[in-house]
């Protein structure tokens, strides 16, 4: 781990969750998510790496978000024959534990692939970022480690083309804008 990165995580720690930050993170877990805002959009925000939509703002171990609330849901996807139970913390609360805000966030999958999800889908919507599926733990050869789904069934307006497309599984960062 980097200089830049243990600063972050010390500020990351005192300001998110109340100190709490898990243990993970000074036993140098393996990072799954890294966060990019602007400087102006996080509290937290140090010029550790500059990117287009801002400096690194977290970089996030799996255990980060095992500590968070977990939200459970059974859906149907256009991905599977069967509905199936995705597990992790929302979306908005993992945002709001590295106090980041925007109007956009563009996700970016293990491959590069990328997708913009309006941050007020997170406000409005129960949107997970799922580590766990059928009580199996999500990995980069079943889609993990890290999956944004939608509760499709939940409403109507949730089965469309556009929130299907939004849901990048083998996330490894958000950058806001």
């Amino acid at each position: 781990m980097n200089f830049y990165q243990r600063m972050a995580f010390g500020i990351l720690s005192m300001l998110t969750l109340g100190g709490s930050l898990p243990q993970a993170l000074a036993a140098n877990e393996p990072v799954v998510l890294r966060i990019y805002a602007p400087a102006a959009s996080s509290a937290a925000a140090k010029p550790a790496k500059e990117l287009a939509n801002g400096p690194l703002v977290a970089s996030l171990p799996i255990e980060f978000f095992k500590k968070l609330p977990q939200h459970s849901f059974v859906t149907q996807t256009p991905w599977y024959k069967k509905p199936v139970k995705f597990t992790g913390p929302l979306l908005r609360d993992v945002l709001a534990a590295v106090k980041v805000k925007g109007r956009v966030i563009h996700a970016v999958a293990l491959d590069d692939y990328q997708v913009s999800i309006p941050f007020s889908d997170a406000a409005q919507f129960d949107v997970i970022l799922a580590h766990n599926m059928d009580g199996v733990t999500l990995t980069p050869k079943n889609k993990g480690p890290l999956f944004v789904v939608y509760p499709y069934d939940s409403k109507t307006e949730l089965q469309a083309v556009r929130f299907y497309e939004r849901s990048i599984w083998q996330l490894k960062a958000l950058r806001l804008e």
